[in-house]
């Protein structure tokens, strides 16, 4: 089983945690666990998840400082949250910062990237307004969040 399957999901609140660390040869990679909802009790509707990963993946790739490691941010299957894919080793403790701006960068759009019916083949599955909301109200949380959001739960 994946480690991420082995974590303890009723204990799992929303945070910024590291998933898993690969190594290629010379290179590494770390996947992030962008916790925005609790696993069970809330999630994002598709739309809001897909719009996100609109904002975010132009947000991450164009204005951020990460912009030249991000190898891939995308939802969850469970609608719980997001991946983001890092070149190198990284935690969540140096990115945080960084996290929070993109969420609140975010929750400013005023249009969706890539989002016509030419740029993406389920153009229609978004909701801005909802998704502004969540990574304002993301935003927020992370800034404050105490440094055990930031490591899985045992």
């Amino acid at each position: 089983m994946i480690p991420s399957f082995q974590v303890d999901h009723t204990k799992l609140e929303p945070g910024l945690y590291v998933s898993r660390v690969d190594k290629w040869g010379l290179e590494n990679a770390t996947t992030f666990d962008i916790r925005v909802c609790k696993p069970n009790k809330d999630m994002m509707t598709p739309e809001i998840a897909h719009t996100i990963e609109h904002l975010m993946a132009d947000y991450l790739r164009n204005e951020s400082p990460l912009s030249n490691s991000v190898l891939y941010f995308g939802p969850m299957g469970c609608l719980t949250g997001f991946y983001l894919i890092l070149k190198g080793e990284w935690n969540s403790k140096i990115i945080r910062n960084w996290i929070v701006d993109a969420f609140k960068a975010c929750s400013k759009a005023e249009h969706i990237p890539g989002a016509s019916e030419v740029e993406c083949g389920n153009y229609k599955l978004n909701d801005l307004e909802g998704a502004k909301e969540l990574c304002d109200m993301y935003s927020v949380y992370l800034a404050g969040v105490s440094i055990d959001k930031l490591i899985y739960p045992d």
